[in-house]
């Protein structure tokens, strides 16, 4: 029986996503999303953000950089991105090992409307609300 490693948040673009290719030709596009959760300790309010990477490979990639390309992915739009959970390890340039835990997206879904201070003519006027990996058509 295989395991389930599946990973869901919903937050804001901390950034740009980012889209590079592999030697082969295979496109990756990164961004990261920002969670925050507000809570009380002893009557005083606080607030703790999370932060986590999200990366997505081949079709997948070249949607969501379509979509930063557009306006319609970019810093600070709300998402709800689902995927499952990786960990990568590398040493850095100083020699010291590192360690990132990763979400690969196979879903996202946009949850608030583009700001209406950027142009809106990117060639349609309908804004994609869910990109899902099967029903991308190329």
């Amino acid at each position: 029986m295989a395991g389930l490693c599946k990973a869901s948040v919903i937050g804001n673009l901390g950034r740009d996503p980012e889209t590079r290719y592999t030697a082969s030709g295979t496109p990756s596009t990164k961004f990261s999303v920002a969670c925050s959760r507000v809570y009380t300790v002893d009557g005083e309010r606080r607030e703790e953000t999370q932060w986590f990477t999200i990366l997505s490979w081949g079709r997948l990639a070249e949607s969501f950089k379509e979509m930063a390309n557009k306006g319609w992915l970019v810093k600070g739009r709300k998402v709800y991105v689902e995927g499952r959970l990786q960990t990568r390890t590398w040493e850095g340039q100083d020699g010291q090992k590192r360690t990132e835990v990763e979400i690969v997206a196979n879903d996202l879904v946009l949850l608030d409307s583009k700001p209406r201070s950027e142009p809106q003519d990117f060639g349609s006027s309908e804004e994609p609300s869910a990109i899902d990996a099967d029903q991308i058509p190329f």
